[in-house]
């Protein structure tokens, strides 16, 4: 069935006159027939979608994304109308195909993602600083200014601006200010410390290490503490390499194997 604009006025200079539509795909039981008068219906609306799609620009994202984002929202819409309510389509449509833009940026334009209270805080506070802008000159407006202005807490300001840089991410390789060596963000970064590692078997053997015999204490002592050579530790109590060899590894195997059993 054609859609024809319609010669009486809208709220909108683009909306058609589908009224007749709606009603006839209300009856329709699925099928071609249906889906073809949807997509006829669809594609009248088009153009009012893409004027909305419009009001985001220079927002961060592209036209073409944001056009996509707002067909989404008009098939939503399409598909949720219904007729027998009495209200106009657009007045359906519009605050869906809007919400879907703005879910959009909320969902996909956020670096880190923030509550949607905060959010919405940020929005509040920008457009409370940019109306300052116009009447303060010389400086930025101050928390007390943008909260009197935006009727917020000037708690809830001090959040908003934080979530204006949250929007965006600062590179890890970008040079940080004031420094004139290409020192970067990345260098300022901490890295784990190996030695954490080690820190719980440490713990694990201590008390075991204790109960040794005093000669293989030292034993161990010596060869994992003192850095010294098996050679060296035979020559330093007089007994064969050999000897201490075997003290070692008995003396290492036993700690694990009671450390394990514990842990076990």
């Amino acid at each position: 069935m054609p859609i024809h604009t319609s010669a009486k006025p809208h709220p909108h200079d683009d909306a058609p006159d589908t009224a007749d539509a709606f009603r006839r795909l209300a009856t329709l039981p699925a099928g071609p027939e249906r889906d073809a008068l949807r997509d006829e219906i669809v594609e009248a609306w088009l153009p009012m979608a893409d004027r909305l799609a419009g009001r985001f620009r220079s927002r961060g994202e592209s036209f073409e994304d944001l056009r996509q984002v707002a067909a989404l929202g008009l098939v939503k819409a399409v598909d949720r109308y219904d007729p027998e309510l009495g209200n106009a389509f657009e007045s359906y449509a519009v605050p869906t195909i809007t919400g879907e833009i703005k879910r959009h940026f909320r969902d996909h334009m956020w670096t880190l993602h923030v509550p949607r209270r905060v959010q919405d805080l940020r929005n509040r506070v920008r457009f409370a600083s940019q109306d300052l802008s116009q009447t303060i000159s010389g400086r930025r407006p101050t928390v007390a200014e943008i909260a009197e202005h935006a009727k917020l807490s000037e708690e809830d300001v001090k959040t908003g601006l934080e979530a204006l840089e949250s929007f965006t991410a600062l590179s890890l390789d970008a040079e940080l200010p004031g420094s004139e060596d290409g020192y970067s963000l990345s260098d300022a970064l901490g890295s784990p410390d190996p030695a954490l590692d080690t820190v719980v078997d440490r713990e694990a053997v201590k008390s075991r290490l204790a109960a040794l015999p005093e000669r293989e204490r030292t034993i161990l002592y010596m060869r994992f503490f003192g850095d010294m050579t098996q050679s060296r530790i035979a020559e330093e109590l007089g007994i064969s390499q050999m000897h201490v060899s075997r003290l070692i590894s008995r003396c290492c195997g036993r700690v694990r194997e009671q450390v394990m059993r514990d842990v076990a």
